[in-house]
């Protein structure tokens, strides 16, 4: 997701992005250490997107 897209969302709705990006890398990761997941990357991504909502999260001055 881009930042300006994250910017955009109430602040429950970011809330419950966060929570399913986090469910999502925590499934990556299990599937990873099962050796399900090709795709490494896709790893990356999410964690940037978690970064993003909580910086997003951050300049809003709302608790997590």
């Amino acid at each position: 997701m881009k930042a300006k897209e994250l910017k955009n969302k109430t602040p429950d709705e970011l809330k419950q992005l966060l929570k399913e990006k986090r469910e999502k890398l925590y499934q990556f990761k299990v599937d990873l250490s099962a050796g399900k997941v090709k795709d490494i990357r896709e790893i990356r991504l999410i964690k940037k997107d978690i970064a993003r909502i909580l910086t997003i999260l951050k300049e809003k001055n709302i608790k997590i």
